[in-house]
């Protein structure tokens, strides 16, 4: 989009100025991924469903380990304590405790995410609730589309400049920079279900955008 004022000229002084905005856009392949990994287990007796989920989410790390996955990119996410009630005829049931223990796992091998998550399920993970696709060196990417963008008004004001026949080279003298969209996320809910194939993961793009707006003197 081009956005620009009327050409001004001060009352009093030779000065000219013009306002764009200049965009820009990269398409960039994830290379790190956060995955969020349930275990839920129910049970009339707390204690019981607690020390169940304790022993199915060990297993669920150890097998997180053994992919060679550090230990420090795994981290619980949440830990929650709910009991369970039915309602027959109006009249509230109590049918036990249900625990839920999810952790969050950073992957740096976007290609190993099918993997990931079936290992966890073949070890005890009954729920995938959440795949976020990131960018190591996001920042380093966003620097690269603001030259972009700067460029991108650059050459928007010397087009103006030229078709209103100003002689001078414009001279940037207010850049304001805009606030951009957000990232993609994948959500995903998985039952623990066994099969020989691996889960097929599509990573797509993430867009990294860079608006800015550029007032030029003349």
């Amino acid at each position: 989009m081009l956005d620009y004022s009327t050409v001004n000229q001060h009352p009093f002084v030779n000065v000219r100025f013009i306002s764009v905005e200049g965009n820009s856009k990269i398409e960039v392949k994830p290379d790190l991924a956060e995955l969020q990994i349930e275990v839920v287990t129910q049970s009339e007796n707390l204690e019981d469903a607690q020390s169940e989920n304790a022993l199915k989410m060990n297993d669920v790390i150890q097998s997180l380990l053994a992919l060679n996955i550090e230990q420090r990119d795994i981290r619980t996410a949440f830990f929650n304590v709910f009991p369970r009630y039915d309602y027959i005829e109006g009249k509230q049931v109590f049918r036990g405790y249900e625990v839920t223990n999810a952790l969050s796992v950073e992957i740096h091998d976007v290609n190993d995410v099918g993997l990931v998550i079936d290992t966890a399920l073949k070890n005890g993970a009954n729920r995938i609730s959440q795949l976020t696709f990131k960018l190591e060196n996001e920042s380093g990417y966003y620097q690269q589309a603001l030259q972009m963008a700067l460029q991108d008004a650059h050459e928007k004001a010397i087009a103006i400049s030229s078709k209103l026949k100003l002689s001078y080279m414009p001279l940037p003298i207010e850049i304001v920079e805009q606030t951009s969209g957000g990232r993609p996320i994948l959500f995903k809910t998985a039952a623990a279900a066994q099969s020989s194939m691996e889960t097929p993961i599509e990573t797509g793009t993430i867009t990294i955008e860079a608006t800015l707006k550029v007032k030029y003197q003349f």
